[in-house]
């Protein structure tokens, strides 16, 4: 059910506070069969946060991810990760036997998923777990599916869809009149054909949203909140570009005009084609963007801080002509700013909403972070890189902003130390005061939890000192990302206790 502004402004505004957070994706839990999920493993990682005196646990995109298993790819935003389903809980729930779960190779390595085993084994054994509670559980299913009847018919139609044309994209389906959904006969004609899996990609979400609301709960007692991610664009093969092509620009036949990308700079010649589909701005405005509200309900109901990707472009963004082998033949469109960000603050005052701006800026980018009152960010790694000077050091941190040692897309911090200039490292170095006592990463850190930045983050693997072979993403490549895992043991107390005596330092957590 989508909240009505009225309903929101009584409710009271999070702010911010001084305290610090983890970015540790789901699937990079320490869980057994193959990936992390919302089972034990979460659990015991928030027990950890607790302990090592953290308030925020930072994620990545949750939806279910296609080729390249990119969180930033994603077949839907509005979906849970049907692989983030703990099968063990669903052991416990009487929908799946032991034997069947164990009987299944779900991969060699606990330091990295086999994404080839997950996605050869998954689905099969929820169909298991479905055919054993689908009349079980029809009263919860049925008030589940009213209660997303906005997002989810059209998102289990699909993925039935996508199995019945064997996962290819839609805009390759055979049939023009479903790929076009051209008539409601043509939708309930292959919602009857293909009942069995529009089912079990409903109970699929019925599953995940019900193992996270339960995880949520037991997080915020613990007094954590969850950061996580918005992509600025949804990927083209989705559930919502299928469902509702009028919002994005495409063509009479609902192929793209253009789509998304970054120009060339510094880094890349050629810029970085994304690919997605750009919005139709135009059409959005016409009634008061009530797409964007729906989407940021649907990540509200994961989430309690939404990271808006790419936030510069709701300033201006780049749109390359569909087709083109590289960025290079974009140009910059003027986004929708204000007009959007106001509406987004005034509808979810109860949500903390950090820009991500990093990356190319303008006045006028820093001028819409400025009017929006958003906190933006700070990259403790683009503080010392004399390639491309910034105001990243931490003595010019204002307070309403980020601070984090690396993102998601950098290098760990050892890694870092290893990759950058020896001019950049010596320059860290000198800035931080560090020293082999004390260790690089945790002088980075300290660097970090010494600013004026009301928040600080950084990836697990800076506090475990990890560098090469660690890497969440590399960007521009397309293979061996995602993958890095938490192994059973490595969120310990020790760790946590010098986690919590470095917070309790500089002023991030109270000491008990």
């Amino acid at each position: 059910m989508l909240l009505r502004a009225d309903d929101l402004i009584e409710k009271e505004m999070m702010t911010l506070r001084r305290s610090s957070g983890v970015l540790l994706p789901i699937y990079a839990l320490s869980s057994p069969h193959g990936i992390g999920t919302l089972g034990k493993a979460a659990y015991r990682f928030a027990d950890f946060l607790h302990e090592a005196g953290q308030h925020y646990w930072q994620l990545l995109p949750m939806g279910p991810t296609s080729y390249g298993d990119s969180p930033y790819q994603s077949f839907s935003t509005f979906a849970g990760n049907p692989y983030f389903i703990d099968l063990d809980m669903l052991i416990t729930d009487g929908l799946l036997k032991r034997k069947e779960v164990q009987a299944i190779n779900w991969g060699d390595d606990p330091r990295y998923v086999d994404y080839g085993k997950i996605y050869e084994n998954r689905f099969s054994i929820l169909t298991l777990a479905k055919r054993r509670g689908w009349e079980r559980d029809a009263a919860d299913v049925a008030a589940f599916v009213a209660e997303n009847s906005r997002w989810l018919p059209d998102y289990a139609l699909f993925m039935a869809c996508k199995r019945h044309f064997g996962m290819c994209a839609w805009t390759e389906w055979e049939d023009e009149a479903i790929r076009l959904r051209k008539t409601p006969a043509v939708l309930e004609k292959y919602r009857t054909l293909l009942r069995e899996d529009v089912e079990l990609f409903t109970y699929i979400q019925f599953l995940f949203f019900r193992q996270w609301t339960a995880l949520k709960d037991y997080i915020h007692n613990l007094d954590i909140h969850i950061i996580g991610d918005l992509p600025i664009y949804v990927a083209l093969d989705s559930a919502d570009v299928w469902a509702e092509p009028e919002n994005f620009l495409l063509d009479e036949q609902n192929v793209p005009i253009e789509v998304s990308g970054v120009p060339p700079d510094y880094f890349c010649a050629d810029g970085q084609l994304w690919g997605n589909p750009l919005y139709r701005w135009d059409r959005m405005r016409e009634d008061g963007f009530g797409w964007w509200i729906r989407r940021l309900d649907g990540a509200g109901k994961l989430f309690d801080v939404i990271r808006i990707d790419h936030f510069r472009g709701l300033e201006s963004y780049w749109a390359v002509p569909y087709g083109e082998p590289t960025a290079r033949n974009g140009r910059w469109v003027k986004g929708p700013g204000m007009d959007l960000v106001g509406v987004l603050t005034g509808w979810f005052p109860q949500l903390e909403i950090i820009a991500e701006d990093l990356g190319y800026t303008t006045p006028e980018v820093r001028q819409l972070l400025q009017d929006s009152g958003l906190p933006g960010m700070k990259v403790l790694e683009f503080a010392f890189d004399s390639r491309e000077p910034g105001d990243y050091l931490p003595h010019t941190y204002p307070e309403n902003c980020v601070c984090y040692g690396g993102t998601h897309d950098n290098s760990p911090l050892l890694l870092w130390k290893q990759e950058a200039e020896p001019g950049d490292i010596r320059l860290a170095s000198r800035y931080l005061g560090l020293n082999d006592q004390e260790g690089f990463c945790w002088g980075m850190i300290r660097g970090g939890m010494m600013s004026d930045a009301k928040l600080f983050v950084t990836q697990m693997q800076d506090y475990l000192e990890l560098g090469k072979g660690h890497r969440t993403n590399t960007p521009g490549t397309q293979t061996g990302n995602w993958r890095w895992r938490l192994l059973p043991g490595e969120d310990s107390g020790r760790l946590a206790k010098k986690m919590y005596e470095t917070a309790c330092l500089y002023g991030r957590a109270p000491r008990q």
